[in-house]
């Protein structure tokens, strides 16, 4: 696991004491009714403060003895909220040292997100440098689920640690000692195949992918299986800790963010520690095919063909196309149990960001009953997807003639669709299957998103589990 410097409150809420102080979250149009029951004190001191009530504001009135005696949290309007989410969180980032319980203002349908974006303003990546603390903590509103949103905070924690974390500091040993980590923490069995070994125990695509890294970054295929009843969830997450893009050398200006290359296996290990943590009643697996798609003489080329673990043939027509490629034997492999649903989730393609941008998670499934079960969730959850289609009438461009597959065909249209369908060709017929093509990082700082790593989709599907799976 990544080292941290973090207090360990720091994505928890703060045990309700009689000091805490009353926070009062107030909309713009609503401040002067909200002042006009106050003491006339109280209304100069908002005035002299500047305190309007829009968004990122904050503002603590003192007392007649200058002690503090309630805070108060701008929360603009409702259209200014929709450019956005989490606003509470930007004001606790201007708040003052101390413990708050919200006192009014704040809706039963915002209260888990509001909640949720305090704990997640709590974050601070500070394995190189020691980052100033969120100094406002927040007594967990009344009516909330706190262990289940401490649970998520944390799973959202480690995978921003893993993201954030560069590639040689976190490269496929330590993307595997992460791995175990977690898995031990709570029980699950670890297996790993390393090196040669995957040649030799079928998994070509993953060994041909990572062969040319130093020995000791030697690709990898991480399984994990924990729980022992219920349904069969098996989630695949792409551990390419860096890519250089092989012989298809990306420009530098394409290679800056190449540590994030190992966002989905990131996001998967903290949804998985979601899980686990709540304790949630199904059969665990999770697959991290983790490698360094670096250059060597040793290095897969242009024009290779490959066999897959299930078969398949796939032509190579760009070696910086490699995600899809370790991806698809692990899917191979969890196909191979029929799982009742199975997910991937990778940072997969740059035609899924020019699409939708980086805010946007997108997703594809031939699954009606997933789509709506993920869309409702994401939205309420503040963790918004969108769906894209499997359109069948491209499977034509992945099929070059000379073998299977393609994996990069030619023209540039429809990247993020042709990959997703590439991949589903190797997630069997028998599961339930919905692939996410995630960004992973967040260009700019946000209330409760630091810039740097971010989850994306994990606790959209997080909520959506108990009705996918009926549990």
């Amino acid at each position: 696991m990544p080292e941290t410097n973090a207090q360990p409150n720091a994505l928890t809420f703060a045990p309700d004491t009689p000091d805490a102080l009353p926070l009062h979250i107030v909309e713009s149009a609503a401040l002067a009714a909200f002042l006009a029951d106050q003491p006339e004190n109280v209304g100069t001191w908002v005035a002299a403060s500047g305190f309007t009530g829009a968004l990122r504001q904050a503002c603590v009135v003192p007392g007649t003895d200058g002690a503090p005696v309630m805070a108060l949290a701008g929360y603009g309007s409702a259209a200014t909220r929709a450019r956005g989410r989490f606003w509470l969180a930007a004001a606790a980032e201007k708040l003052p040292k101390a413990t708050y319980r919200i006192a009014s203002g704040l809706h039963d349908d915002t209260a888990e997100v509001e909640a949720l974006g305090w704990l997640f303003a709590g974050y601070r990546f500070d394995r190189y440098k020691a980052q100033s603390p969120l100094l406002a903590r927040l007594v967990a509103p009344e009516g909330l689920h706190i262990a289940r949103l401490e649970a998520i905070a944390a799973g959202e924690a480690l995978t921003r640690d893993l993201i954030n974390t560069p590639a040689s500091d976190m490269g496929p040993a330590e993307l595997e000692a992460a791995a175990r980590t977690l898995a031990d923490r709570f029980g699950a069995e670890t297996t790993v195949i390393t090196g040669d070994d995957l040649l030799a125990q079928n998994f070509p695509m993953i060994h041909a992918v990572g062969r040319a890294a130093a020995p000791h970054r030697a690709p990898r295929l991480i399984d994990i299986r924990w729980g022992g009843n219920g349904p069969t969830l098996t989630l695949v997450g792409k551990g390419v800790c860096f890519d250089t893009g092989g012989l298809n050398i990306k420009p530098g200006s394409s290679m800056g963010l190449m540590k994030k290359d190992m966002g989905g296996a990131a996001t998967v290990l903290g949804l998985a520690h979601m899980i686990m943590a709540r304790d949630l009643p199904v059969r665990l697996r999770v697959l991290i095919p983790a490698v360094e798609n670096a250059i060597s003489g040793d290095a897969f080329r242009p024009q290779d063909i490959l066999t897959a673990r299930n078969g398949l043939t796939v032509e190579i027509n760009n070696t910086d196309a490699e995600g899809r490629l370790v991806l698809a034997d692990a899917l191979a492999l969890g196909a191979e149990e029929n799982p009742d649903l199975m997910i991937s989730m990778a940072t997969l393609t740059g035609a899924a960001r020019v699409a939708v941008g980086p805010d946007l998670a997108p997703f594809f499934t031939d699954d009606s009953e997933i789509a709506t079960a993920l869309q409702n969730t994401g939205g309420v959850v503040a963790d918004p997807v969108w769906r894209m289609p499997f359109w069948e009438p491209y499977e034509s461009m992945i099929e070059p003639g000379i073998a299977d597959l393609d994996n990069a065909p030619s023209g540039g249209f429809a990247g993020s669709i042709t990959a997703a369908l590439f991949l589903r060709r190797f997630a069997g017929t028998d599961s339930r299957y919905t692939h996410f093509d995630i960004y992973g990082w967040n260009p700019a700082a946000a209330p409760a998103r630091t810039k740097g790593g971010t989850g994306q989709g994990a606790r959209a599907l997080f909520s959506a589990l108990p009705l996918l799976l009926g549990l």
